[in-house]
């Protein structure tokens, strides 16, 4: 009995076909055999009949003589082959075209960064991937802020102090470390530290000059002070390094930092002393660089191989230049290369 044919419209499938069925159709064309065919697209040869079928009853059209063995395209068939496969050869060139495009031509950056890389390592940074992007755009501020544009994407990658974003979609890598250092006005007299508990008494009367609690390195010192043990009343507060060792460079206290917080303020290093401290739990702060992996095409690996570079060969040298009493770790970056 000859099969009959699938009515003219199905008035609930009106929308347009899957480009996955259509690709099953032409392979089935092609290979004049549904079996060849369904080994070609990895499928099974039900899962393909499947999809034909399906594919006339979105048409309201036969497709396929099943009468004759193998299966032949009827007329409607033949006709939807030559359309599909112009079409599918359209698809495939739009998708390489934005592929190259995301490789190639991406047309923005925006990364998100912490003042005191921004204002440090950002510029070297922004150098080196000149021609990498059409536009490249950096913006600063605290980590928490920053966080939460990535999230709503209002950035692109962030470098931060924190890698504590939870959504599996974004990839967290370590860039580089530096530790914690103590900075006291220039003269004031500072005994050789027994433990790490005797910064109270090497500062003597002057105050604790604090990071704010608003802001990640000012939440990692507090739990480095608990950590070691050391108490100091609080006094004053700030979100930024520049009022902080004003402070310290006019007499009014002393403070804890990182060789990076003092490359960015590096105005005030001619009237303070720095002091590098016993390695310690907690005695370092990490940068990262957040990124959404598979969106960049290996350019955030770029981002972090160019950033140690200028950490090694630029930044930390002229630091221990300028602070020579700066051991090498005080500022460091994984072993981690890039071929």
């Amino acid at each position: 009995m000859a099969e009959s044919k699938p009515s003219a419209v199905n008035p609930r499938r009106t929308g347009l076909p899957d480009l996955r069925a259509l690709e099953t159709f032409v392979a089935v064309c092609d290979a004049s055999s549904m079996a060849l065919a369904a080994d070609r697209l990895g499928l099974s040869q039900s899962a393909v009949s499947q999809s034909i079928k399906s594919l006339e009853e979105d048409l309201g059209l036969q497709l396929m003589d099943r009468e004759v063995r193998p299966a032949r395209p009827t007329p409607a068939g033949r006709l939807l082959h030559e359309v599909s496969a112009q079409l599918l050869s359209q698809a495939r060139s739009a998708m390489d075209h934005v592929r190259a495009s995301a490789r190639h031509e991406l047309a923005q950056i925006r990364l998100g960064c912490v003042d005191s890389f921004a204002a440090t390592v950002g510029p070297q940074l922004i150098r080196a991937m000149t021609g990498k992007a059409r536009q490249f755009q950096m913006w600063s501020g605290l980590t928490p802020t920053l966080a939460e544009q990535m999230q709503g994407r209002e950035l692109d990658m962030v470098i931060c102090t924190d890698a504590g974003v939870q959504d599996p979609r974004v990839t967290q890598r370590l860039l580089f470390s530096e530790s914690w250092v103590a900075v006291f006005p220039k003269g004031h007299e500072v005994p050789p530290l027994a433990s790490l508990k005797a910064l109270t008494t090497a500062a003597g009367p002057l105050p604790l000059i604090r990071y704010s609690q608003r802001s990640v390195i000012g939440q990692q010192i507090e739990r480095y002070l608990r950590h070691i043990g050391v108490q100091a009343e609080r006094t004053y507060e700030f979100d930024a390094t520049d009022p902080l060792l004003s402070l310290v460079a006019s007499g009014l206290g002393w403070a804890l930092t990182t060789p990076l917080c003092l490359w960015q303020s590096r105005q005030y290093l001619d009237d303070v002393q720095v002091l590098p401290l016993p390695a310690a739990r907690l005695g370092q702060r990490h940068f990262f660089l957040l990124s959404r992996e598979g969106e960049w095409a290996d350019l955030d690996d770029e981002v972090v191989r160019v950033t140690r570079e200028v950490i090694r060969h630029h930044t930390a040298p002229a630091i221990r230049q300028r602070i020579p009493a700066l051991p090498d770790s005080a500022l460091s970056c994984p072993d981690e290369e890039f071929t």
